[in-house]
């Protein structure tokens, strides 16, 4: 059985344009703070109908590429039933059915596994909420 279960909301202003917010320092410092050297899991929670967590590279391009790819996969029209907000909005809520709002990582030693170029991002195409939360918590 796990030692402890900690858990921190943290508060997001992703602004008011498509974005990619880069997560990895947030997720890192809570670590350092609460697993304290341990091995366990993060769990990366996001509590919105139209925002998700991924992980992926940032930097290069990638997160561009990955709006991109939304853009193309769910068009801002209005093709979508779910009618209220800025045009295209019904987009919005279909997002977390492909970028899902949580992430679990495994926390070895205290510090999250993530390969060399992974990040843990936050993706939001609603243009309509600026603000958001994210749930981190450590099980360990």
């Amino acid at each position: 059985m796990a030692d402890t279960f900690t858990t921190r909301i943290i508060d997001v202003t992703t602004g008011s344009t498509e974005t990619v917010h880069d997560l990895t320092d947030a997720c890192a410092s809570f670590l350092r703070d609460v697993a304290r050297g341990r091995d366990g899991l993060l769990n990366v929670f996001t509590p919105h109908a139209t925002a998700g967590l991924a992980l992926i590279e940032t930097g290069a391009g990638s997160d561009r590429d990955l709006l991109e790819a939304l853009r193309t996969l769910l068009p801002a029209d209005d093709r979508w039933q779910h009618r209220h907000g800025s045009p295209g909005h019904g987009r919005d809520h279909v997002l977390p059915a492909l970028v899902p709002p949580h992430a679990t990582l495994p926390v070895v030693g205290g510090a999250m596994e993530l390969g060399t170029w992974q990040s843990v991002v936050l993706v939001d195409t609603n243009v309509s909420n600026v603000n958001r939360q994210v749930r981190l918590s450590f099980l360990g």
